[in-house]
């Protein structure tokens, strides 16, 4: 995920909204705390939850006034049944006048975690190999359809044809032989590393 979300439902009139942040470190989930609260300084509550690290390794929750256990702790494990990472949730409530229950407060606080992550696009870390390909403009655009399979990470159009794209390790030999034969073997492919890249899940 990389856009902030805003989703807001509203339970036997109480407000409930989910804002969901793309956090990479603690400083990150801090500073944006700091930043919701102020923004709803007059909320009720600002409940959240919190995942980050590559394998979900550092997890918080925090009830912030509510019940024990019926916000923080719904919030995050909405978070972990999506096995989703580096991944800051707050539900900020404006309490309506209708108490809610332990029950309906972790269906509350649920329900509103749940239906904001429905709306981003989440993106995976993957390993793969870095490749600079330069071309003729009329073997560009013999290569376009082919292309479309691979991620494009950059064009450069000069006195010829720059591309920088990333595939999969495995895609490798049949990557270049195609390459060569689409192209008459008149392209020049340079092996730059392997990069970890987001790719769209």
């Amino acid at each position: 995920m990389k856009d902030t979300i805003e989703n807001q439902i509203v339970i036997n009139k109480s407000k409930f909204i989910t804002t969901l942040i793309r956090v990479d470190t603690i400083e990150d989930v801090e500073a944006n705390l700091a930043a919701i609260r102020k923004k709803y300084y007059d909320a009720t509550h600002n409940c959240y939850g919190y995942i980050l690290g590559t394998k979900g390794e550092i997890q918080k929750c925090s009830d912030d006034g509510e019940p024990s256990k019926t916000a923080g702790f719904p919030i995050l494990d909405v978070l972990q049944k999506q096995k989703v990472t580096n991944i800051l949730c707050v539900v900020t409530r404006y309490f309506g006048g209708t108490l809610l229950g332990t029950g309906g407060l972790v269906r509350a606080y649920s329900s509103s975690a749940s239906e904001a992550l429905k709306l981003p696009i989440f993106y995976a870390k993957e390993s793969l190999l870095k490749l600079e390909i330069k071309l003729s403009y009329s073997n560009y655009n013999n290569i376009l359809f082919f292309l479309n399979n691979y991620t494009i990470l950059e064009t450069i159009f000069d006195s010829e044809v720059t591309i920088i794209t990333a595939i999969k390790q495995s895609d490798k030999t049949m990557f270049f032989t195609d390459l060569t034969n689409l192209t008459n073997a008149k392209v020049e492919i340079t092996e730059l590393g392997f990069h970890d890249i987001e790719v769209i899940l």
